[in-house]
């Protein structure tokens, strides 16, 4: 049995409706250069990540929170991929002079469940400062973070600290300035 390839010549001018838009098509699908919109997805090979240093000292805990969440994330970064690390590491210093408005210190609780019956605790923020000054910090972040394996890995990339020092020194953090980032 033969194969026959049927070739029709017409006039493109006197050609029904459909077959025009099908030409258009055929000849725009061989102009276009397809390599060009493919879309690119990170990976754990592609991906950058660097250290930044971030002084929380008269921060606003909230506003601060959410932009290191974006660092940690890497929504900041053009190759930015949702279901893939890559966000940076991220060191925060001062913790302990961080700042909640109008009322917070007082009102704000925190609330934790020790798995018994009738285990329900509560701490007042200023409590939970005089016990941890880190964990306000470290809540605030992992609130803003996926709740899921990437989140929990994301938060792994964080290290907070009370004071001025830190011990990543060998890692040569840059210090960036949150208010630069949007």
């Amino acid at each position: 049995m033969s194969h026959c390839i049927v070739q029709i010549k017409f006039n493109p001018t006197f050609a029904p409706l459909f077959l025009r838009e099908l030409m258009c098509y055929v000849d725009l699908k061989n102009k276009m250069n397809t390599t060009s919109y493919k879309t690119i997805s990170a990976n754990n090979a592609t991906v950058q990540k660097e250290w930044l240093l971030v002084d929380a000292e008269n921060m606003v805990l909230g506003r601060m929170a959410s932009k290191v969440a974006v660092l940690l994330r890497g929504k900041h970064k053009p190759y930015f991929t949702p279901h893939v690390d890559c966000g940076d590491n991220v060191i925060i210093i001062n913790a302990d002079k961080v700042l909640l408005t109008g009322q917070k210190w007082d009102q704000k609780e925190y609330i934790r469940y020790t798995g018994y019956p009738s285990g329900q605790r509560s701490l007042t923020a200023t409590e939970v400062m005089k016990k941890h000054p880190t964990r306000i910090v470290e809540h605030a972040i992992k609130g803003m973070l996926p709740k899921n394996r990437l989140g929990r890995e994301l938060f792994r990339n964080l290290a907070v600290y009370a004071g001025p020092d830190h011990p990543h020194g060998a890692q040569k953090p840059r210090l960036i300035d949150l208010n630069t980032i949007k």
